[in-house]
């Protein structure tokens, strides 16, 4: 019986608890592809790379996103205060048009990209998308500082952003 118990504690643990946040991006996140706002197939390594040396924080959200929408000004307050930073939008809307009618109607400005295939996809799978919108901090070269902040003023999204 002890050994039942031990053993469905260890599977508990190894199961439950992710002890390492990842710093770095998997292969297949990398190679998943995005859209441009031309409509165009990039895939996120490129999108990364065209960021290279420069601390690069990550929007993940959508048009139909309430708490997504309400965040807007924060990240807003976050461009006017760390303008060296680079500002990647990855966009979970259901259309291209929706997304792109969404970035028009609250003038997001920053780089854009739809998640066509959505949550689902490598890309999205690695991050482990649970709610947007998902805000992450990579440093100048290119390792993830901040896995996962869900507020734009998350004292610890600002702190990864200063260094």
């Amino acid at each position: 019986m002890k050994k039942i118990n031990y053993l469905a504690l260890l599977l508990f643990t190894v199961f439950s608890c992710k002890t390492e946040v990842s710093k770095q991006f998997s292969e297949e996140a990398l190679n998943d592809s995005l859209i441009t706002l031309n409509g165009e197939r990039i895939s996120f390594k490129d999108i990364l790379k065209s960021h290279e040396g420069k601390t690069v924080l990550i929007d993940v959200w959508a048009s139909w996103c309430k708490d997504c929408i309400e965040g807007m000004p924060k990240v807003e307050a976050l461009q006017a205060e760390f303008t060296e930073v680079a500002y990647v939008f990855l966009s979970l809307d259901k259309s291209e048009d929706s997304w792109k009618k969404g970035i028009e109607k609250y003038d997001v400005k920053g780089a854009h990209y739809f998640m066509a295939s959505g949550k689902k996809s490598p890309l999205g799978s690695f991050i482990n998308i649970d709610w947007i919108p998902r805000y992450m901090v990579l440093d100048k070269a290119g390792n993830i500082v901040l896995f996962k902040a869900i507020e734009a003023d998350d004292p610890k999204l600002i702190e990864a952003l200063k260094k």
